[in-house]
């Protein structure tokens, strides 16, 4: 089966059905530094994660492939079009805030969370080289690709007496960052192998493949060699085995 080319699910394999999670599964934007070496190998680690208050009702995605045409002066028709290579995918989300309930500055600082993803970290500043903050978005078992933040537009719609909104819709676009990979020596750097990891909440066997192997699709690898039948259960403070590179490839 082909790789995905914008999201990754932790759904059930043809060997392995896993129930429904049984609780409400609140999507969010993990937020990562961006890598200390520069370049689009995979991102540094989670900063922090921008929860939804509300689920979005849509998503819109896109991706682009660039063809040419040959054209001759003489010719009734176009030529034979040529592939030239893939726009990376972009995905659009909308964001709705609310602060009806308690009247307080929440949507603000919510807004300006999206926003500070588009200026560049203070740590990448202080190494000189500012970058902003790469983000993956995050439903349940579902895993977007590792993005940039193109554009925040907040519209606030609801204001108390003192002037501070307390509602507001933002539309969030995102832009792949690092396209298909393929393979790479592990260590080039590209991919890397780790022994074991300690959970964190935000955590998800995707997200733990991606930044051991440049690849989420492996997830199933981490989830076999700890022997876990339901990825959408996973503790914090737990230590999970994660498999060489080496150990993957000799064993396909």
């Amino acid at each position: 089966m082909a790789s995905p080319i914008t999201f990754t699910s932790a759904g059930a394999s043809k060997a392995t059905s896993y129930a429904a999670p049984s609780n409400l599964q609140k999507a969010a934007l993990a937020v990562h530094s961006p890598p200390k070496a520069g370049g689009a190998a995979k991102p540094g680690g989670l900063l922090h994660e921008i929860a939804f208050q509300f689920n979005p009702k849509e998503l819109a995605l896109s991706k682009n492939a660039k063809w040419e045409r040959s054209r001759q002066a003489n010719n009734a028709k176009s030529g034979t079009p040529e592939f030239k290579g893939s726009d990376p995918a972009k995905l659009t989300l909308e964001l709705f805030l609310d602060a009806t309930e308690h009247m307080d500055d929440s949507v603000v600082k919510k807004v300006e969370q999206l926003f500070a993803c588009c200026v560049p970290t203070e740590d990448s500043r202080q190494h000189g080289k500012g970058s902003p903050p790469w983000v993956i978005f995050k439903w349940g078992g579902m895993t977007g690709f590792p993005a940039y933040v193109s554009s925040v537009n907040a519209k606030y719609t609801l204001f108390t007496p003192a002037g501070t909104p307390v509602r507001a819709l933002c539309t969030v676009n995102l832009e792949e960052i690092s396209g298909e990979q393929g393979g790479q020596n592990p260590t080039s750097g590209a991919l890397a192998a780790r022994d074991s990891h300690v959970l964190v909440a935000g955590d998800t066997l995707q997200s733990l493949a991606y930044e051991a192997y440049g690849n989420a699709e492996l997830w199933r690898e981490i989830a076999e060699a700890n022997d876990i039948d339901d990825p959408m259960r996973l503790r914090p403070g737990s230590r999970l085995l994660v498999p060489a590179l080496e150990e993957i490839r000799d064993g396909q």
